[in-house]
């Protein structure tokens, strides 16, 4: 019989609902930075969106995994709309203009790699990636007094 030896696997790690708090983007509009690994270009935030918001028209050089806690939002260059309970999956290489149908919607995103936010020509304007979230994610806490929080980073 085998058996595992669990001195040599690091300690699972739980982060609550409550650790992190929800830092305000504009317009009601939340973020959440769970965990960033710069070494594997991982990238985890939760947002809270309200009807009518839009993220940039955007490629991702990297898989992109989301699962939608409440409410709906959907991409302009699809039909389906993500509901609460759906899991999306995006390949790299994928070009989608995000935008939120209902107020309240809670979405989780595992991103890998880099955003290129585009122009209406498809010239890359500017790059979004995990370590630049974590950036302005502890500025907008620290700035609305939220303290800095204890995101998983390394």
């Amino acid at each position: 019989m085998t058996t595992l030896d669990n001195r040599s696997v690091p300690p699972a790690i739980h982060v609550g609902a409550d650790d992190l708090p929800f830092a305000e983007i504009g317009g009601g509009n939340k973020l959440k930075v769970i965990q960033v690994r710069a070494d594997e270009g991982l990238w985890i935030v939760e947002n809270i969106f309200q009807a009518g918001y839009e993220v940039a028209t955007h490629r991702h050089t990297g898989p992109v995994f989301g699962y939608t806690v409440s409410g709906a939002w959907k991409y302009k260059e699809y039909d389906y709309v993500n509901r609460a309970g759906s899991f999306l999956y995006e390949p790299a290489g994928s070009v989608h203009t995000l935008t939120c149908v209902e107020d309240g919607t809670r979405v989780w995103f595992q991103m890998y790699g880099v955003n290129l936010n585009l122009a209406p020509d498809g010239r890359v304007e500017s790059v979004t990636d995990g370590p630049g979230a974590l950036a302005a994610y502890v500025a907008l806490c620290e700035a609305q007094g939220l303290g800095r929080p204890n995101v998983l980073a390394g």
